[in-house]
């Protein structure tokens, strides 16, 4: 990839000697960071090597009333710099931008706008959002629907405590996986993978490490249910957790899509979910599930930045089998020297879902130790 701001923009910081020696970067830091675990190779997972984002914020920087700029952090994250190009994002994004801000500039809109939101499927589903310092009122938005309508785009304009919605709030992404194709809702505003191609490497991934595990599955940490919604086929049940509302809606809508069946989906947290399982606290939103049912053998987490805690793992131990998707592997191996007390890694993969960066997603599969 060739950008003209490298070097001066905070988004790509590793980009000397371009893809190859990023990612060669990534493999042998993480190879040598997990040696105590895991002695094979890891198994790496490319991205494209431009225009693999499917999502992108950028700030806005007004130049006067009616001359506005993409922003973005510069590399000292000390100031801002104007954006002309940006060839991480997908090319239905690329291509909108110049757009966009051309059409906000003649329809004269961008009075107190701070920042843009872009969310794109693979083939072109749109959802763009409109950040205003002000409130968004209906002349306002009369003249942003027009420009949705003409540019064939969903646009939300938010500002403190408002939402207005010109068209839907969400894209439908596709992903094919093992020659089969899913379908998935995303939503603005919640947590989406980023990287279309990588997070279809990623689910094959953990599909192919989850042949031989046997029982049912539960999952922590669920989202959307990218990861879980595929998991369908290898399981009779999955039992699956997470926090966020609105993500639980979606993952619900998802199964729908989908036409799966097998799927429990819980709101709770992981620590409320786990004092369920081990039948220290009784829980409203549990109980219509039979967890007597369930033969849970085989789990599977994919936490946040922070990793699991120290109770969260000590759980996941009582598993045969733990799948562990990790976008932070210094989290990763902090849980590692737990679970391997139990258990032995018998696969790790690297998935470059943030090329141009120091940051890798990070897989781990463990089995237990024999006894």
């Amino acid at each position: 990839m060739n950008c003209k701001h490298f070097g001066e923009c905070g988004a790509c910081v590793v980009y000397e000697g371009g893809y190859e020696a990023q990612l060669s970067l990534k493999v042998e830091t993480n190879k040598e960071r997990f040696a105590d675990f895991y002695a094979k190779p890891i198994k790496v997972f490319r991205s494209l090597e431009s225009h693999y984002r499917s999502r992108s914020e950028y700030k806005i920087w007004h130049v006067s009333d009616n001359t506005i700029f993409y922003a973005m952090s510069n590399k000292e994250k000390n100031g801002s710099i104007f954006v002309e190009e940006c060839p991480q994002v997908n090319t239905h994004i690329s291509l909108l931008m110049p757009t966009l801000l051309r059409a906000i500039q003649e329809a004269q809109i961008g009075h107190k706008l701070f920042g843009i939101d872009f969310l794109s499927s693979a083939d072109g589903d749109m959802v763009v959002s409109l950040l205003y310092h002000k409130r968004v009122g209906i002349e306002l938005f009369e003249t942003i629907k027009e420009i949705a309508k003409r540019l064939n785009i969903s646009i939300i304009a938010r500002s403190r405590g408002q939402k207005e919605t010109a068209g839907k709030d969400y894209v439908i992404e596709k992903l094919n996986i093992q020659g089969r194709q899913y379908r998935f809702k995303y939503i603005e505003n919640s947590f989406t993978q980023p990287n279309h191609s990588v997070n279809e490497q990623m689910i094959g991934w953990a599909l192919e490490e989850l042949n031989s595990c046997g029982g049912d599955l539960l999952e922590l940490y669920c989202g959307a249910g990218n990861f879980t919604i595929p998991f369908a086929s290898k399981f009779n049940k999955i039992l699956a957790t997470e926090i966020s509302k609105s993500s639980i809606a979606a993952a619900q809508e998802n199964m729908r899509l989908n036409g799966v069946e097998n799927i429990e989906f819980v709101r709770m947290s992981v620590e409320e979910f786990v004092s369920a399982l081990e039948g220290e606290r009784v829980y409203n939103r549990m109980k219509h599930i039979r967890l007597e049912d369930y033969r849970l053998k085989t789990i599977f987490v994919d936490p946040p930045r922070s990793g699991m805690d120290e109770a969260s793992c000590n759980f996941a131990s009582g598993f045969d089998d733990i799948l562990y998707i990790s976008c932070n592997p210094v989290t990763l191996y902090r849980d590692l020297e737990i679970l391997t007390k139990t258990h032995e890694v018998v696969s790790m993969a690297l998935f470059d879902q943030f090329p141009y960066t120091h940051h890798a997603e990070m897989g781990a599969r463990l089995r237990r130790r024999e006894r």
